[in-house]
């Protein structure tokens, strides 16, 4: 069953809530050794939850399509009484006193939260090996990386664990994994879902979206999540989305672009082509799909990486061994806590970002490096909205390569970086963008392809996967469990 077919089998008493909820965790606890997907599972909890559910919908209560379907969360959303660790070991014992408002607003809507998923280590890195307590494993494929940062929740959809989850993305952490592991998932439009509970690695560009099997089930959750929060000055939406009328037969009229330098060098043939694919598809759709050139390509990585590190850099400083969060037991001295509890409570690759953004705001470096980088952020915002006069959705690849060997890529920190050039931008520019599976690699491996829109077009978006998805059963392919 899809989300949404789960939901209305609740609704129509032909399965249970806690009957879900219990299929997906026992799936769990049985296959999450192999996959490392989850960091806890919340048996009894969700089984409570359920059951408390269940009387409302037994009752004759109007809540959402997705009532009694359980969902899994990233582990950088705050849980209330439930550890919320960020992937590591500076926040191994950190348990939130309240819960962030998307969890709020799941909670509303009758879903049931079974787990929280694992990571990169507070969301730094694009494979979820860099967590504190072990990588995630695809499951098309256990000897490569899921994706990252959100590579756990990527992996429990793909493995069926859980129908939906929530993951957050950076400069690509929904979308890169949802294409490693031949799911669907979106990132919203910047300032659509409220970042109050999302813990920070980079407040200007995070943002909390949907993963799932199909469109239709990240629609839904996004409508659930999305809306106005008082408690996030940032979330600027006046209502949640509503998605129920984009159904199209066809794409007559659509017009799409195609980055023609994004497939020209840097990428693998088997990607390429299933990207082609995906266009073609469109084409048969009745869309026009044009080539063009995105302009300010060899600046995305760079810029992205000087605004997000320098970011990292200011948030991240609140875990000095004081407040909360780990504290060295060697320390002897206040100098001692502050080097020891960050030098052992930290991983390597947030160290190496927190000496990046410490270095691009530094005196003397700051112009140089961190103000031109938000210069070419305004020059990238600016390029999109051109682009967006032209086009009413642009088509790229998610990322140049199909998942890669756990270790593979770990050791050189350029190489992960550049796999987020195709993702960065939207990130920068605040737009949303929805991934979703076109294809396979010769070695079996699940590729995927991205639809970038302007500002709250999600509908449009939404629109076309929807007939994508309606042409072609890339993304019906299942692997690992079989709980639902």
């Amino acid at each position: 069953m899809s989300a949404l077919e789960l939901g209305s089998a609740i609704r129509r008493g032909e399965a249970g809530a806690a009957e879900a909820v219990a299929a997906c965790i026992d799936a769990a606890e049985r296959d999450n050794p192999r996959y490392g997907a989850f960091l806890c599972l919340l048996r009894e909890r969700a089984l409570a939850r359920a059951k408390a559910v269940q009387a409302r919908i037994d009752s004759g209560e109007a809540l959402s399509a997705l009532a009694g379907v359980p969902v899994a969360v990233k582990d950088n959303i705050s849980t209330q009484g439930v550890a919320t660790t960020c992937a590591s070991a500076m926040l191994e014992r950190y348990v939130p006193v309240y819960d962030a408002t998307v969890i709020t607003k799941l909670e509303a809507a009758g879903m049931i939260v079974i787990g929280k998923c694992n990571m990169d280590e507070f969301a730094m890195g694009g494979s979820s090996e860099t967590g504190a307590f072990g990588p995630v494993c695809n499951p098309r494929r256990v000897t490569h990386v899921a994706g990252g940062s959100s590579g756990g929740s990527a992996a429990a959809v793909a493995a069926r664990l859980a129908p939906l989850a929530l993951g957050s993305d950076t400069g690509g952490s929904i979308r890169q994994p949802c294409a490693f592991c031949g799911v669907t998932g979106i990132k919203p439009t910047y300032g659509s879902v409220s970042r109050h509970g999302l813990i920070a690695y980079a407040s200007s560009l995070d943002q909390i979206g949907p993963l799932a099997r199909d469109i239709d089930d990240c629609a839904a959750l996004l409508s659930v999540i999305s809306g106005p929060c008082a408690l996030d000055s940032t979330c600027v939406i006046d209502a949640p989305f509503d998605f129920s009328r984009q159904r199209p037969e066809n794409l007559r009229g659509t017009r799409i672009g195609l980055p023609r330098n994004y497939l020209a060098r840097g990428i693998d043939e088997d990607v390429r082509a299933a990207v082609a694919g995906a266009a073609r598809e469109f084409e048969a759709a009745g869309a026009a799909v044009d080539e063009f050139d995105m302009p300010l390509m060899d600046y995305m990585v760079p810029a992205y990486y000087i605004i997000a590190c320098a970011e990292a850099s200011s948030n991240l400083s609140r875990y000095d061994g004081l407040k909360y969060g780990y504290k060295s037991p060697a320390a002897k001295t206040l100098s001692d806590v502050y080097r020891l509890s960050r030098s052992e409570g930290f991983g390597l690759e947030v160290k190496r970002r927190i000496m990046l953004g410490s270095f691009v705001l530094s005196s003397g470096y700051y112009d140089a490096y961190y103000n031109k980088a938000l210069q070419i952020r305004a020059l990238i915002k600016d390029a999109y909205n051109k682009l967006f006069e032209r086009y009413d959705m642009l088509l790229s690849p998610v990322a140049p390569t199909a998942a890669y060997a756990l270790g593979e890529n770990i050791g050189d920190p350029m190489k992960m970086y550049m796999g987020d050039i195709y993702t960065v931008s939207v990130n920068l520019a605040g737009l949303p963008a929805a991934a979703l599976p076109c294809g396979l690699s010769r070695e079996g491996l699940p590729i995927g392809f991205q639809l970038v829109g302007d500002s709250f077009s999600e509908g449009k978006l939404i629109a076309a996967g929807r007939v994508y998805q309606s042409r072609t059963a890339h993304h019906t392919a299942a692997c690992g469990g079989d709980a639902l």
